[in-house]
């Protein structure tokens, strides 16, 4: 695919088609990685709490989910 390099501000860049970075999945971040044949770019696809499960499961493997006894309030004195 031909794109044109356009000006933008002081600098330069490239459009990507929408069809593109749809396809890739691309938010608003790409990796840019300079090789000897030229630029690759990798879409960056920062999903929040996307391993939170497997995390859940190993703590509750590893009996790290487990809450530590809560005192009753009669067992100490409250200091304010």
């Amino acid at each position: 695919m031909l794109v044109s390099v356009i000006p933008i501000g002081n600098s330069r860049g490239i459009r990507l088609p929408k069809l593109v970075l749809d396809k890739l999945l691309v938010k608003d971040k790409m990796d840019m990685e300079v090789t000897e044949k030229g630029i690759l770019l990798t879409p960056v696809n920062d999903l929040p709490r996307s391993n939170w499960a497997e995390e859940f499961y190993k703590m509750h493997k590893n009996k790290d989910d487990v809450l530590d006894d809560i005192p009753v309030s009669g067992d100490f004195e409250w200091e304010w």
